[in-house]
């Protein structure tokens, strides 16, 4: 069997895995057997992105929710009838905590009643067999795939099969949840499921939905990345009229939620998670009159705060933009806080709904100059200059990154210089060069002898000044004394080689008779 709980680990987020990681705690100190069941399970297999963590407990979630509250989880809707509760964990992490239980009908079609119960009868009462499959998250039997309608068979054939034949019936809303899955997963129908599905939409299943569950539907649909493919199946099958009757004639703004899936995914590259639901509701019902889709909201049973939040946002959205135009937002150092201010879902919004090109040019340095600008800031650096963490060390980072945002010390010279005025650390000072030592004066000076034959063995520069007295033919050579330098003693051996050769040469051109008397007397 695959290790479930290490390919589980391996996918989820971190935030994901502290809030898993508590719910276990949880489970363990209240003495009940948790399990994680439904979506997640099937799209971890599946290799979907897992954008939720749905657990299943035995016995009564509510003590565990209260604890979760404690810790920053905020619940967005619960039942205490059916002990199901919907919720954000801590992390801004989507998931939902029930009490596993049965479904029971007198006949099919008849009026749903629950009873509490253990994990295997949860399971086997659910819509679809890929839905059905749960991994256990006890000590005992921790990583253990509980799969009872053989869900794994179907998610590897990529297929979507009902696990009854009374299922369209009992629940007509699972019309359109097939449709979804389909949409989302690219998956098909099985066989048999096809007939049934089929079925159903002849005997005019679709046209008795139950609102509050058709608005449940809505808001699933609105968390989709794709919505559009969605709904374009619903109106394919004629279903958008389940949703609104004029909505079937008057279509959901396609253009508008194609563009928001591409934002998306944009945001999505740059390490954001938008919350775009009431973007995408908004566009569903965006070719209705503001009247006519707040009617069909409440219709839908939405709660007033999820209607407002419909109504206010292209009015709050335009405040936005406003300060964005504005002189609030001139500095890079302000534009950068405000935008980083503001959640993703309305910066999505302002793309595609109000483009002003000010603000645009603002939310695209943010996110191209700006943002990784922050997140390079030399903090080991720092660190390394001896710096601990800690306000002060936070501080000269955020001096060092307002100095950069005005296109200071970028380069890396620059950035070491500043941090280490900022954080009060003199320069190391410069070690200037070695200078040769100098020869003291009366040392002797070695002077290299003449080679064989009288010539020395280096040429000297002919000297401009006067010979001196003791260079004349037969003179003995100067001997460089101990305060002479090296230079003079060369210049000294050159002149007395340059003497010798002009004795040379007037002694060639005098007459032979004074020659031989020269000899003679020299005799």
């Amino acid at each position: 069997m695959p290790d479930y709980m290490f390919l589980l680990e391996s996918r989820l987020s971190p935030e994901q895995r502290a809030a898993l990681e508590r719910v276990r705690e949880l489970s363990r100190s209240q003495d009940m057997n948790v399990y994680l069941t439904g979506g997640a399970v099937r799209d971890l297999i599946s290799g979907q992105t897992i954008r939720d963590l749905d657990f299943t407990v035995e016995g009564n979630p509510v003590r565990m929710v209260r604890e979760l509250e404690k810790g920053g989880a905020r619940i967005t809707s619960e039942s205490e009838r059916l002990r199901h509760y919907e919720l954000i964990f801590a992390g801004d992490v989507d998931g939902s905590i029930s009490a596993a239980r049965e479904d029971i009908y007198e006949r099919p079609g008849a009026r749903l009643e629950h009873r509490f119960s253990g994990i295997m009868e949860d399971l086997r009462r659910r819509d679809f067999s890929i839905n059905a499959i749960a991994i256990s998250l006890n000590a005992q039997s921790r990583g253990l795939l509980i799969d009872p309608m053989n869900g794994l068979a179907d998610l590897e054939k990529q297929e979507i099969r009902a696990l009854s034949i009374h299922g369209f019936t009992n629940q007509p809303v699972r019309l359109l949840r097939i449709l979804r899955y389909c949409a989302r997963m690219t998956f098909n129908m099985e066989s048999r499921t096809q007939e049934w599905f089929e079925l159903a939409i002849e005997r005019g299943l679709q046209e008795n939905l139950d609102p509050g569950e058709v608005g449940d539907e809505v808001r699933a649909l609105a968390r989709e990345d794709n919505p559009a493919a969605t709904l374009k199946s619903w109106e394919a099958r004629g279903m958008l009229s389940a949703v609104h009757p004029q909505l079937q004639r008057r279509k959901p703004d396609y253009d508008s939620l194609n563009k928001l899936s591409r934002v998306r995914a944009n945001l999505m590259g740059y390490g954001l998670r938008p919350r775009l639901h009431v973007a995408v509701i908004f566009y569903i019902f965006g070719r209705l009159k503001s009247r006519e889709a707040a009617a069909a909201l409440r219709r839908l049973e939405f709660r007033s705060a999820e209607v407002d939040a419909v109504a206010e946002l292209v009015p709050e959205t335009q405040k936005v933009v406003a300060v964005l135009k504005g002189r609030k937002t001139n500095t890079p150092k302000d534009a950068y806080s405000y935008i980083a201010s503001l959640p993703a879902e309305v910066l999505a919004f302002i793309e595609v709904e109000l483009p002003n090109p000010k603000a645009m040019s603002k939310i695209r340095n943010y996110f191209q100059k700006w943002r990784p600008m922050r997140a390079a800031l030399p903090a080991n650096e720092l660190e390394a200059l001896g710096v601990a963490r800690g306000p002060q060390f936070d501080k000269i980072l955020e001096q060092l990154f307002d100095l950069q945002l005005r296109g200071k010390a970028r380069n890396p010279e620059d950035r070491t210089k500043v941090l280490r005025q900022l954080a009060g650390i003199k320069e190391e000072p410069k070690k200037k060069p070695e200078k040769p030592k100098k020869k003291t004066k009366g040392g002797p000076e070695e002077v290299p002898a003449p080679a064989a034959g009288g010539k020395h063995p280096e040429k000297g520069a002919r000297s401009s000044g006067p010979a001196p007295a003791s260079s004349a033919p037969g003179a003995p050579r100067p001997h460089a004394g101990p305060s002479q330098s090296a230079a003079a003693a060369i210049g000294a051996k050159a002149q007395v080689k340059h003497d010798e050769a002009a004795a040379g040469n007037r002694a060639k051109k005098a007459p032979k008779g004074k020659g031989r008397a020269a000899k003679k007397s020299r005799r």
